[in-house]
């Protein structure tokens, strides 16, 4: 560094730095200063390219939202707007920011068309009529359900800013699902989806995501450093849905699908698998993708998704005999109460029970011992009921 640049950066980090506390910056001297910049050290902290990546996309969920909320014409939307921006802080996810940005958005709607003008003025029956709207639009269940739940975090905050009294909130207002089993493919159609012709590409994805359990949007993001080849795993630094990481792993015929699409992809892309001129594989994309092989395999009239890939991969595994707590942490579950519903849906032992009795039945026998008298087995069932409500047994004839 010649005389005259030491001295501009004399004169750079005194203006630069004089106007802050002085005890913040005690580690930062001159002497340090001019030794980092002599060694070409940036004096900036790194950023991890995954953590920017995420910043960008939060950032623009939050651009967004503010920007369709802008053009409303309705008191209290800039409660809505505060509302967002506190998730934004929290590191909400973009998918949570857009979600109750389009929940609140629709909720203001309604309540504009109640006849009020200040968000302020509603009501409980505001609450329960916006629910019975949404189910008369014939809206899934589940998504009423999720809007019903950011209504009432967003009534939560306007109560704990004293905008809203207690009377407001809905306390009893739920939503019960009903336990649907989940969606698994048949052996048969697995095999006829697997035959069908495709891209490398397209084939590795198929099978990463039934050999893995990883959501689509989990597969979306992965980059080839989360990937390791040798160990035959993924791994997942921050799930789509509930912020919970995971590794799962992949067995050698998916390896085998993934290495010929890893001699084809281009080594400059930084995510696993991508479309057209590099850019990031959407949801849409994907699901366009799998609704042809679909197409080819035959199996257009089943009602498969994507979904259902991640669906057969546990019900494989749980007829394979993996234990439940271990399925638990492959799928990235919360709760193992979400994991039970596969054990219902190929419970092997209650199918075997099953027929077994069934034969009995058809043959005329239990194991063996001639059939019971069923005037004999009615009148024990008898004599066990009565007794308990104090009534006296008659003798049989």
């Amino acid at each position: 560094m010649t005389p005259q640049e030491l001295s501009s950066e004399k004169d750079r980090f005194s203006t630069s730095f004089i106007s802050l506390e002085e005890d913040f910056y005690t580690d930062l001297t001159l002497e340090t200063y001019l030794d980092a910049i002599s060694h070409n050290e940036s004096v900036t902290p790194v950023v991890d390219s995954r953590e920017e990546t995420s910043a960008k996309h939060r950032g623009r969920a939050l651009k967004n939202a503010v920007k369709k909320l802008t053009v409303m014409e309705f008191k209290g939307k800039e409660y809505v707007e505060e509302y967002v921006r506190c998730q934004y802080r929290a590191y909400c996810s973009p998918n949570t920011i857009r979600n109750s940005q389009q929940s609140l958005e629709a909720f203001l709607v309604y309540v504009q068309g109640t006849g009020r003008r200040d968000l302020e003025e509603i009501q409980r029956q505001d609450i329960e009529g916006f629910v019975e709207h949404q189910q008369d639009r014939g809206m899934k269940l589940s998504t009423v359900k999720t809007r019903l739940a950011i209504v009432k975090a967003f009534l939560r905050f306007m109560r704990e800013k004293g905008l809203i009294g207690e009377e407001v909130f809905p306390w009893k207002l739920k939503i019960k699902l009903p336990d649907t089993l989940p969606r698994a493919m048949d052996p048969e159609h697995v095999d006829r989806l697997l035959a069908a012709p495709g891209s490398e590409r397209d084939r590795a994805m198929i099978m990463l995501l039934l050999r893995t359990g990883m959501r689509i949007g989990e597969l979306l993001n992965t980059r080839m450093a989360d990937v390791s080849m040798t160990e035959q795993k993924i791994t997942i630094y921050e799930a789509q849905k509930n912020h919970r990481g995971r590794v799962v792993y992949f067995f050698n015929d998916a390896k085998a699908a993934l290495e010929k699409w890893l001699g084809k992809r281009d080594k400059r892309q930084e995510v696993l698998f991508y479309g057209p001129g590099g850019k990031i594989l959407s949801y849409p994309a994907a699901r366009m993708m799998f609704v042809k092989y679909i197409d080819r395999a035959g199996l257009s009239d089943k009602g498969y998704t994507l979904h259902s890939l991640r669906h057969t991969y546990a019900t494989d595994l749980l007829n394979a005999g993996m234990p439940l707590e271990v399925l638990e942490k492959l799928m990235g579950h919360m709760s193992l109460d979400v994991t039970r519903r596969y054990a219902r849906l190929k419970d092997k032992t209650k199918e075997t029970e099953y027929f077994k009795a069934m034969a009995i039945i058809e043959r005329g026998q239990k194991d063996g011992y001639e059939p019971c008298d069923r005037e004999l087995q009615a009148l024990l069932e008898e004599t066990q009921l009565l007794p308990s409500h104090d009534q006296k047994l008659h003798e049989h004839p």
